[in-house]
This record gives structure tokens, sequence and C-alpha cells, in this order.
């Protein structure tokens, strides 16, 4: 079983890296949203502050790196190069999923190696919601969290990975009541996170009422793990996986829909993830309220090279992100979240349908 879960680790990684496991005709939706030029900023731009403080934790950034790998030799270099970067740069950073660590406890340095190279940062634990069903308690939960000395853990839910991968534990009856144990149980914060499909309003506001302390909405428009399976079961052309690794490709709710759906519905911290590939992007998630953004596969490509590469990476999403923040007049986090946007497209047309507001975000702010 541990065997099975590393080399199931490994081919992610390697797909990731050399295939294009990104969404095809879908996009996190990014291009629908729209800030207004301020010609009168009235903001000095070299004393904007970036800073912003979630679950009592001050990040220089609301930028965090999200899980994506440990339980191989390959991923225990990559959560190193990153959690150097991630102390460097006082952000934070998520590691993949710990279950092949508690399978087999020598893998567990691949995660413990982020605490060792950012004793500072804000690490998050990582365990699947669906493994909480299938025999994983409490006490599996805090050995995540101990193994890294994490400052809070994430529950994630990847359903549509586990129905098209070969091996996939398709049971999730029960998860969220689990869920709500742990949240109770444990006294890190709670995080529950999707892996690329998105989460819709009803369900975010059935996990706040579980007692989870944020959600990590991650929406469709970045890497497909449906993508990711297809790739798995090459040379299995004519296999039930590969057949729906292709259907379900670009599966799920598109990031900006689901970020506006969940934030205005909880009340409770929500990070943006899922396709963010530019400091502009982080600039029109904030601005739709999220409380931290998360990248992931743009920073799997530098941490290969790095640490360097990583920070390097990173400074420039943050740097781009000032410049947006300058440019709408929005000296600091805060403002930026009532900074006016316009929400355009299928988007728009989308959120109407559902019942939300989009207008609202055109008419507040700082004019």
């Amino acid at each position: 079983m541990a065997e099975e879960t590393a080399k199931r680790k490994a081919d992610h990684i390697k797909i990731c890296l050399n295939e294009k496991a990104q969404a095809k005709k879908t996009t996190a939706r990014f291009e629908d949203v729209h800030f207004i030029h301020r010609a009168l900023p009235e903001v000095d731009k070299v004393q904007i502050d970036l800073s912003t403080t979630v679950f009592g934790y001050r990040f220089s950034a609301p930028l965090i790196v999200g899980a994506m790998t440990g339980g191989t030799v390959e991923a225990a270099r990559i959560n190193a190069a990153i959690a150097e970067a991630v102390e460097h740069l006082h952000l934070g950073m998520g590691v993949g999923s710990q279950r092949a660590a508690i399978e087999d406890a020598k893998l567990a340095e691949t995660f413990a190696v982020a605490r060792k190279k950012a004793p500072n940062a804000f690490l998050i634990a990582n365990i699947g919601g669906v493994q909480l069903v299938h025999g994983y308690g409490l006490k599996e939960v805090k050995k995540t969290v101990e193994m890294i000395d994490a400052d809070a853990v994430a529950i994630h839910l990847n359903a549509l990975q586990e129905a098209v991968q070969p091996e996939g534990q398709t049971n999730f009856k029960g998860v969220l009541a689990k869920i709500g144990e742990i949240a109770a149980a444990i006294e890190k914060p709670v995080i529950v996170k999707e892996t690329g499909a998105g989460i819709a309003a009803e369900d975010a506001e059935k996990l706040e009422a579980a007692g989870v302390k944020a959600i990590d909405i991650g929406g469709a428009g970045g890497t497909s793990f449906a993508a990711v399976e297809y790739y798995r079961a090459r040379g299995q052309e004519t296999g039930i996986q590969h057949f729906l690794g292709d259907a379900f490709w670009d599966w799920g709710i598109p990031t900006v829909i689901s970020l506006i759906e969940t934030t205005q519905t909880v009340k409770i911290p929500v990070i943006a993830s899922g396709g963010i590939r530019s400091g502009m992007d982080m600039a029109k998630a904030l601005a739709l309220n999220a409380s931290l953004t998360s990248i992931s596969q743009p920073v799997l490509q530098a941490a290969i090279k790095g640490a360097k590469d990583v920070a390097s990476l990173l400074s420039l999403f943050i740097e781009e992100l000032r410049n947006v923040m300058f440019l709408v007049g929005a000296d600091n986090v805060q403002k930026l979240a009532k900074t006016p946007v316009v929400v355009m497209g299928k988007t728009a047309e989308w959120l109407k349908a559902r019942g939300f507001n989009v207008e609202a975000y055109a008419k507040r702010g700082a004019f």
C-alpha cells in the first residue's frame, strides 16, 4: 500500500512537470474580472502595505504556496526548496497529502523537511477527506500536524480525482460528519480544500456549519487532476479510467465563480486557488474578498531548480500585486478588498442565474 501511494505521488510530479495537465477549454475566469484604473491613485507605491494577518499569523503578502507533494525523494527536494523560499519571504505553504508517511514512517522526512527549512513560516498539514471515511481519525490527523509542526491542517476533497483514478476511493458517505468531528477535536485551524473542481455555496455553508476555520476553494481552471489521471492511464487507451480522464478533464466550478459564491455565503476566511498565474490574478481574487491566494503549478516548475528560483518567482507575483494596488489606489490589502471591480461575461451570467449579486462589486469602494 505505501509503495503504491509513493509511486502515485512520483507519477503526479512527473506528469505535472512534463505533460499538459492544465484545463483545456475552461479557465479560472479571471478574464471576466476588470479593475477600474485610477488616474489619481493618491498612493505612494513605495509605502503600499502588502501584509495581512490570517489565523493569527502575519503574512508579508497574502500568498501561500499550495499543497503539492511529499512521499518521494524528489518530493523532499521540492518541499525543501519551497520551504526555504517562503521562510525567506515570510509567507506560508502546504505540503501534499501525508497519507504516504502515515502508511510508511520512513517517508515522514519528505514532509518534515519543510519545517526544518522554514522554522517560522506558516505550514499547513494535509490529509484526505475520503481517508477519514475509510478509517482515519483524530490520531492520524494529529500525526500529520506533528510531522511538520503545522500551524493548520487541510482536509482535501478530491472526489473528481478519486472517480477517475484506477485505485480511487469513491465512498464519500459521511465525509462532512467526519470533518466536523476533526474540527471540533483538534486545536489547530482546520481548512477544507478542493483540489481543482471548486466549492459551491451550498457546500461552503455546510463546511462553515461543521466548524471548519477556512475554505480553500481550489477552483477549475488550473491543473486538472482528471487530466493527471488520464496520463497515468496511458497504455490503457481502451480502459475506463483513460476515457473518464478525458471526459472530465474540464469538470468543475471555475475559480472566480467558486470564490464569489463562497465569499458571499460564509464569514470564515476563504483562500483562492486554482489557475492563479500572476499577481494580477492574485489582486482580482483579493478584490473579490479572498483572505489569501495560493499558487502551485508555477512554483513546482521553479522548485525543481531550487529555492532561489522559487523566491524569485514569488517575488515577481508580489511585485505585480503591488503594481495593481498602486494603479487602483489601494495602499493596503484591506482597501484592495473594497476596490470596485466589474464582473462580466459568462461569470456574471452564471452568478446571476444562481442568485448572486455581481453589480455590488462595481459600485463599492473608494471613489
